[in-house]
């Protein structure tokens, strides 16, 4: 549950946080962005966007959960700097910050998409719902939830505008390592519903 919980659950949380609920807050009250601008961009970026799921989900059927969770995972810790910063730079534009934040959306599409049957397969169906309950709603209402209080608290710490994204930048660090390391693949060959008895599944010795 542990390794779940930091290389999975918790990264994709402060992902899934960061690239809508954090954008929001910090185009609105940082940059001070037209609130209906902002909304609408928002709106359209996560209409178009949500594609990302079913081609994300699709596509771990096919070559495995993690490593595009994974690959979710670094990006957001390579790239949510310079994009934030790009949204000061151009936050006069909507239509590059449009760009950006369907970017963010993708990031969040690619760690959300295969993660419930990763979840699943990744625990015996004799403890499944527990051993993938606890790390899910942790790693999205705690660390995930956590979010916006903790980026503002690093803000108001440091004087650093882009201060906030430390948080979720290094849960995302913590992802990939742990995932790398301690995640085996492939669980997307599990078949579920052959364990009658509750025979192992990928991640039980």
């Amino acid at each position: 549950m542990a390794f779940a919980l930091f290389g999975a659950t918790a990264p994709e949380g402060v992902v899934w946080y960061t690239g809508q609920f954090y954008a929001l807050f910090y185009m609105t009250t940082v940059l001070k962005i037209n609130y209906v601008t902002v909304y609408i961009i928002m709106m359209i970026a996560l209409t178009v966007g949500s594609v990302g799921f079913l081609v994300f989900g699709a596509l771990s059927d096919r070559i495995g959960r993690r490593n595009i969770m994974t690959l979710g995972f670094a990006l957001a810790v390579v790239t949510y700097w310079p994009v934030f910063t790009w949204m000061g730079t151009y936050k006069d534009n909507p239509v590059v910050l449009f760009i950006l934040v369907l970017y963010l959306v993708i990031l969040v599409t690619m760690v959300y998409g295969p993660i419930a049957a990763f979840l699943v397969e990744l625990f015996p169906a004799k403890i499944r719902y527990s051993s993938m309950s606890m790390p899910y709603h942790i790693g999205n209402g705690w660390f995930g939830g956590g979010v916006p209080a903790i980026g503002t608290a690093i803000v108001q710490t440091t004087g650093i505008a882009l201060g906030g994204l430390i948080y979720p930048m290094v849960v995302s660090a913590i992802g990939v390592v742990v995932s790398l390391a301690f995640i085996r693949e492939p669980t997307h060959k599990v078949k579920i519903w052959d364990e009658v008895g509750g025979q192992a599944a990928a991640g039980d010795d």
